[in-house]
């Protein structure tokens, strides 16, 4: 595939009630750090150089304003009906606006993710998977962090042992993705991991003492 043929969509739960699992580090701090990963893994997809778009899915106002100032369209989650929901419904949005390009599923608590790490993938995807779809692994092995098809077979299964729910439908696994790209953070080990490879500015900024 050509540069540019891509289209990312990243679905942001509200800083105030993602990441329940951080909850150890307060409230106020679990908020800022929702809102970090979800910053700096946008900034990744958009420097990416075979994304061409990247579209956000969130309720948050503040997110919203945000994400909209770096250059990402943000939806509504319209549908309410839960993740796979809201993807399905990004990825209609942006077949009708950009039917060239190729939908990617990515979660918003990747603040490792660099965006030749999301170029790596793509690139494999495209020569092990061809149009079938591929996802990535998360690092527990267990989850999915990214998730491509062409938009006639989009048809993610994130939430509770996706892994195995997207090989069940045929997804080609990338298993050997950068580390970056499979380390969604829910706890805090997962946290310190990310610190240790290396993340974002605005994770750099919430994991430091105001």
């Amino acid at each position: 595939m050509s540069l540019a043929t891509y289209v990312v969509l990243v679905p942001v739960k509200a800083p105030t009630v993602g990441k329940s699992r951080l909850a150890s580090l307060g409230a106020q701090r679990r908020h800022e750090l929702a809102e970090a990963f979800a910053l700096d893994t946008v900034e990744a997809a958009l420097a990416c150089p075979v994304v061409q778009r990247v579209v956000a899915i969130t309720d948050d106002a503040g997110l919203t304003a945000a994400l909209a100032a770096r250059g990402c369209e943000v939806l509504p989650d319209v549908p309410a009906g839960g993740l796979n929901a809201a993807l399905r419904y990004a990825a209609e949005h942006a077949h009708g606006r950009w039917p060239q390009l190729r939908p990617v599923a990515l979660c918003a608590d990747l603040p490792a993710l660099r965006p030749e790490d999301l170029g790596d993938a793509l690139a494999r995807a495209a020569v092990v998977a061809g149009d079938q779809a591929a996802f990535v692994p998360d690092h527990a092995g267990t989850g999915t962090t990214t998730y491509t098809a062409p938009s006639e077979l989009f048809a993610p299964h994130f939430g509770v042992g996706s892994r195995e729910a997207h090989l069940a439908a045929g997804a080609v696994e990338l298993a050997d993705a950068p580390a970056g790209l499979r380390l969604d953070v829910d706890e805090v080990a997962d946290l310190e991991r990310a610190l240790a490879l290396g993340v974002g500015a605005h994770t750099r900024g919430a994991t430091n003492p105001h």
